[in-house]
């Protein structure tokens, strides 16, 4: 018996569709998806004139000086920092323990932490978008969850995207024998690189309203850019989604459980060819 693969398809060819339990108003992990609320409260703060893309990370944080890192780099992914922060361990859940004590003590060696100077070469890195989270946090004297509703999700009129969703609103992972799985904790510092939980609905409506309304302006540095596409994808041990937009207009929001999250991003890239399939629930 195969296990089955939940999966919540939104786009703009049709209604959404639903397979296998997923639902569009149940919680789920968006993972890196956060990464464009995040890149998105960066612009939105620096065009309200709170600071600047270009601020040194020392700004912000208590980092050494002479880094180079700027607030732009760590959203571009062009910060040097390695993809994780050293120490992780777990396989069960990774993220658990790096909470913010955690991250401080990484903060003023983090020009030890490079692996290259800043601005040469993008590589991935979640340990970034943590700092950038950190920096934004100092910037507005807020929670993260607090900025990020005032800058990006209460003027796009998102309700249904949070750091802590209702338990009794969250949609289980299947597991073996009808026990649903654990979902990673990723609610301390990584939760600006991975950490929100939204409905399927919210994160569809995220995307149109960023990549194709352009209700915010330009989309922010966090998106990846493929020809005329952007999008973003993301992962934790057992959910994944793909999310992305064509310059004219198609876009596409596809999450599932239990995936290969590089099937996930191959079922999106085909939707938005025109060659996918869905099942209505």
């Amino acid at each position: 018996m195969r296990r089955p693969i939940p999966t919540c398809v939104f786009s703009d060819t049709g209604p959404p569709a639903s397979s296998d339990g997923h639902a569009v108003d149940r919680f789920v992990q968006i993972a890196s998806l956060t990464k464009v609320v995040t890149g998105t409260a960066l612009t939105r703060m620096a065009a309200s004139g709170v600071l600047a893309l270009d601020d040194p990370v020392e700004r912000w944080l208590p980092v050494a000086p002479g880094t180079g890192i700027t607030l732009l780099h760590l959203a571009r992914h062009t910060s040097g920092l390695p993809r994780l922060p050293p120490g992780l361990h777990s396989r069960r859940d990774p993220y658990a323990a790096f909470d913010r004590p955690a991250l401080d003590r990484l903060l003023p060696r983090l020009d030890t932490l490079a692996t290259r100077p800043a601005g040469e070469v993008e590589e991935y890195s979640n340990l970034g978008y943590a700092v950038l989270g950190a920096a934004l946090t100092a910037a507005s004297g807020t929670t993260y969850e607090e900025l990020v509703t005032e800058y990006v999700l209460r003027p796009l009129g998102i309700t249904e995207m949070t750091a802590h969703p209702d338990p009794g609103r969250r949609l289980p992972i299947p597991g073996r024998f009808g026990r649903p799985r654990r979902p990673w904790k990723m609610d301390g510092a990584i939760l600006p690189a991975g950490g929100l939980w939204a409905t399927p609905r919210a994160a569809a409506d995220l995307v149109v309203r960023l990549l194709v309304e352009r209700r915010l302006g330009d989309p922010a540095p966090s998106w990846q850019t493929s020809g005329p596409l952007r999008w973003h994808n993301g992962a934790t041990r057992h959910a994944s989604l793909f999310a992305g937009a064509m310059d004219d207009g198609r876009w596409v929001l596809i999450h599932r459980l239990n995936a290969v999250p590089e099937d996930t991003d191959r079922a999106g890239i085909e939707i938005l060819r025109g060659g996918g399939e869905t099942r209505s629930a």
